[in-house]
């Protein structure tokens, strides 16, 4: 009753990011079963996109995770990156022009940053060394972008957001493959690399903007252990 009371509290107070991070933490044993493992992701990516710019932008990012059993080896690896950022670094005066971005007097740097919803449909297949490799869709939802400015010298500091939400598609897909390694058997972290290639214009009226980005990530089952002896105190009750 307690952690339901908290729950509610928190969706009213906090934002979507956190809430999830909270639901998280509260539920986990409960959505972890013999066929299914449930946790946090959450890592550090560095994206570009192509055509665009001169240089990637690193972000970290969090979300969630589902690890669902569909053979013994094989497992659906879904979920959702509540937090991540996307985007490139370095535009030119001609990119600022085309997106009709000012332009400071200040020699400093610019760069788009993207924020989207994340959601890998992914194949896993586990090798018996705790090895795994996985590929499949990627789906992206943009809530928010802006670029930004970046100026810095011995006496002042400057950063201007612009936002241009409006230049922006707002669904992005692609293709992401990936590795990694189970940290420990059965309920252990596993850490990971995957990349992703955009296949969606990430601008209206730019062909060939696509985004790209690799991530390095940490998945931690929530609640995992828990289940696991709650499942095997009901075996000897029965």
């Amino acid at each position: 009753m307690k952690k339901l009371v908290s729950l509610i509290v928190f969706v009213f107070v906090c934002s979507t990011a956190n809430s999830q991070v909270l639901l998280s933490l509260l539920f986990g044993d409960k959505l972890n079963s013999p066929g299914l493992e449930f946790g946090l992701e959450g890592g550090v990516n560095w994206a570009n996109i192509s055509d665009f710019g001169d240089g990637s932008i690193r972000n970290y990012n969090l979300g969630f995770y589902f690890d669902i059993t569909l053979k013994e080896r094989l497992h659906l690896d879904t979920g959702v990156l509540v937090k991540s950022t996307l985007g490139t670094n370095n535009l030119s005066t001609d990119e600022l022009n085309l997106l009709n971005i000012p332009i400071e007097p200040e020699a400093g740097s610019y760069s788009q940053e993207l924020s989207y919803f994340i959601v890998p449909i992914l194949l896993k297949y586990s090798l018996k060394n705790r090895i795994y490799f996985e590929g499949g869709p990627q789906l992206g939802w943009m809530h928010k972008a802006h670029v930004e400015f970046n100026y810095k010298s011995d006496n002042e500091s400057i950063k201007i957001k612009t936002f241009n939400e409006d230049q922006i598609n707002k669904i992005d897909a692609g293709i992401t493959i990936g590795t990694g390694y189970r940290l420990m058997k059965n309920d252990g972290m596993t850490l990971g690399v995957k990349y992703y290639i955009g296949m969606v214009d990430v601008y209206k009226n730019s062909p060939g903007t696509k985004n790209n980005s690799l991530f390095l990530k940490l998945n931690v089952p929530i609640g995992a252990g828990d289940a696991k002896k709650k499942r095997e105190a009901k075996s000897k009750q029965e």
